[in-house]
């Protein structure tokens, strides 16, 4: 099984993307953990993604393509993963095509989704209020066109995320099992 979860951040992409990981015996990936994870070399990359979350700012397409896909070829994703953050715009999703079973929308509003992060008792450093605003906007303007694009390739599942997570949860994969 090979599932993208899409959804404004706070959505709960991270929480329900474990879960569906443990119920379909595939690995859970998140592209901002990759991100993460390599702001914290003491390279010119790592610097430089370290700048660019920080800010609010997306990745730029050709290196999201190159990091995220370069990932997934190894062996562990061959059997199928659950992948949280990716694809981000259409570039990413015209690429990525093809190699997927379904999508799932984790839709919720922005006052939600807000009330959410500042909720966290573990608020990364890419979380400010000002990176905050400016991912939701970059959400509305580039990504919700993804969401319309799988919609029309017939991949696209959409869950209220307001719900419980477990709720969501049960929503996603009776969806799936249609």
């Amino acid at each position: 099984m090979k599932i993208v979860l899409i959804g404004i951040q706070g959505a709960g992409k991270s929480t329900q993307g474990n879960m569906l990981a443990k119920h379909f015996g595939v690995p859970y990936l998140s592209s901002g953990h990759i991100f993460r994870e390599m702001t914290k070399e003491k390279t010119k990359l790592g610097r430089w993604l370290k700048e660019t979350l920080n800010s609010g700012a997306l990745v730029p397409d050709d290196t999201t393509l190159e990091i995220v896909l370069t990932y997934l070829e190894q062996p562990e994703y061959k059997g199928g993963f659950i992948l949280d953050g990716f694809p981000r715009t259409l570039t990413q999703a015209k690429a990525f095509n093809g190699t997927l079973d379904k999508v799932a929308y984790i839709k919720v509003s922005d006052k939600e989704a807000l009330w959410r992060i500042s909720g966290r008792n573990d608020t990364r450093e890419d979380e400010t209020l000002h990176a905050l605003r400016k991912r939701i906007s970059l959400f509305h303007e580039v990504t919700e066109p993804v969401v319309r694009y799988y919609e029309s390739e017939g991949k696209l599942i959409e869950v209220d995320g307001e719900q419980s997570v477990e709720e969501v949860f049960q929503s996603i994969i009776n969806q799936i099992q249609k």
